[in-house]
């Protein structure tokens, strides 16, 4: 697609939660078509819901898209940065003379109408359309009154809300990833409330004032917004500006095909952070929840996708969120990280450990750097780390008798391998404690004895890790140093003769 400057896209989140997954990937997707189109992509925030919206959601919706690098052209400013862009303000509490205007000119134009009805009068009026078997929806009582009639509600002290006047029809648009669709405005439930009685503007009403304030050229927004979509086209028509082109993404869905919602999945973008998840991993992975470059490719930077981002490869049918997948992702990445821009992603993760009283000891820069070439390949979250390496800065570790006896031998066996095996290493000093130094005579002696290596070397790895599965055995004694091999093996012999 050609480059077009009167592209302008939006993601509009409201600061009533904090930033989910299913927020991140639709102001992903805005943003990657303002990138490949040339465009620009703003964030305002819907902050209306006053009851539910706090500051500190707001900061992490604003905080959690800088992160991963979905930045706007124009929006309210992160970490202390004033907003930017020709449309301030973005937040929607400070807009609101704009709103008022918007309102008056549909009640000027007979478009909209003050509703006196009271919460008693419209549940009761709920009730006598269940007991009809009718559709939910407002009647229109109140839109045909006439001013005296008005004049006499409001001396009762009624403060009316305003109800926009839905006209017959159908409405349709041709959806830029659904093609057309059309919806019969019978189905809507009547004439519907923009502005309550207290003057607090509702949400199809602001999205669309905002978008045409905002010159939005394209709404492109998750498919659960289709019900909403013919509310906004009849408020565009009703205030005389050109309709926005749609485009509704498929719904993530969890790996049963349900529904992935707040209540039922790990949504927070911030969880994932928190469990070691990369920028460059949540990104390459939020980015084909629907969409595929239609390569083979896999691992792509956030310009890579944008500059093959196209919305005519979006899927239709829901994106299944696949966590083993995005774990393989996350570790293709780690693989990608120079080794000092990994070691400084590490370390919050072994400083995080370490306060929590896993381990006893904080690595250095310098020791974590060490390590990287024998756990790189092993770990799929920074926050594995620890848990795969953890051993190496506790004093002790908590080893069980029975899992430093293999599945093939006996404890006595078990005990005459390590009292065999600490002879030879204890005969290695600082300068020969070495891999390659340390694995041959091991080697020879399971060949003498005729053991299985596998056996010897699993009893040597629980009695100085207290795991079965750690990065390589004789890696893991270099990284652990002579002194500490050699005196846990002699607690696991402790171990052993009490057991």
């Amino acid at each position: 697609m050609p480059s077009d400057p009167t592209i302008r896209v939006r993601i509009a989140p409201s600061p009533t939660g904090p930033l989910h997954i299913g927020t991140a990937r639709t102001a992903l997707f805005n943003y990657l078509f303002a990138r490949h189109t040339g465009g620009t992509f703003l964030l305002r925030l819907e902050d209306t819901d006053v009851a539910r919206s706090t500051e500190a959601f707001e900061k992490d919706i604003l905080e959690g898209l800088h992160w991963l690098g979905i930045t706007w052209d124009e929006g309210p400013g992160v970490a202390g940065m004033e907003e930017a862009g020709p449309y301030a303000p973005y937040r929607q509490m400070q807009r609101l003379p704009s709103y008022a205007a918007a309102a008056e000119q549909l009640l000027n134009a007979d478009l909209a109408y003050r509703c006196y009805c009271t919460s008693d009068e419209l549940e009761a009026e709920r009730h006598a359309r269940e007991a009809a078997k009718l559709a939910p929806g407002y009647s229109g009582r109140c839109s045909t009154l006439n001013s005296a009639e008005r004049a006499a509600r409001e001396s009762e002290g009624r403060r009316g809300a305003i109800r926009f006047r839905v006209r017959p029809g159908i409405v349709g648009w041709n959806d830029m990833i659904r093609d057309r669709v059309e919806i019969d405005t019978a189905n809507l439930g009547g004439d519907f409330v923009i502005v309550r009685a207290d003057g607090n503007p509702l949400y199809h009403f602001t999205v669309v004032v905002d978008d045409m304030a905002m010159q939005i050229s394209h709404v492109i927004r998750g498919e659960d917004h289709i019900s909403n979509t013919p509310k906004h086209i009849l408020l565009f028509e009703g205030l005389g500006y050109p309709l926005p082109v749609f485009g509704h993404l498929p719904l993530i869905l969890n790996p049963d095909g349900t529904k992935m919602s707040k209540r039922k999945s790990q949504t927070a973008v911030a969880d994932y952070i928190a469990q070691g998840f990369t920028r460059e991993a949540l990104v390459n992975y939020f980015a084909f929840l629907g969409w595929s470059p239609g390569t083979e490719e896999d691992v792509l930077t956030l310009d890579e996708i944008a500059e093959r981002f196209e919305l005519d490869k979006v899927q239709k049918g829901g994106a299944r969120f696949d966590r083993e997948r995005l774990e393989w992702l996350n570790g293709q990445w780690i693989r990608r990280l120079d080794d000092e821009d990994l070691v400084e992603r590490l370390l919050p993760f072994t400083d995080a450990s370490f306060a929590a009283g896993q381990i006893e000891r904080r690595p250095t820069a310098d020791e974590v750097r060490t390590l990287l070439p024998i756990v790189r390949e092993r770990i799929h979250t920074l926050a594995a780390l620890p848990e795969t390496a953890g051993f190496l800065w506790r004093n002790t570790v908590a080893v069980d008798a029975a899992a430093i006896v293999p599945k093939r031998w006996d404890a006595a066996t078990t005990v005459d391998g390590l009292t065999a095996a600490r002879e030879l290493l204890a005969g290695h000093d600082a300068v020969t404690w070495e891999a390659d130094e340390l694995e041959p005579p091991l080697r020879a002696l399971v060949e003498a004895r005729g053991w299985k290596a596998g056996d010897l070397f699993m009893a040597i790895r629980v009695a100085v890790t207290g795991m079965t599965a750690t990065p390589p055995l004789f890696d893991v004694l270099v990284a652990l140093g002579r002194e500490q091999t050699l005196g846990r093996i002699d607690a696991a012999l402790a171990l052993l003769a009490s057991a």
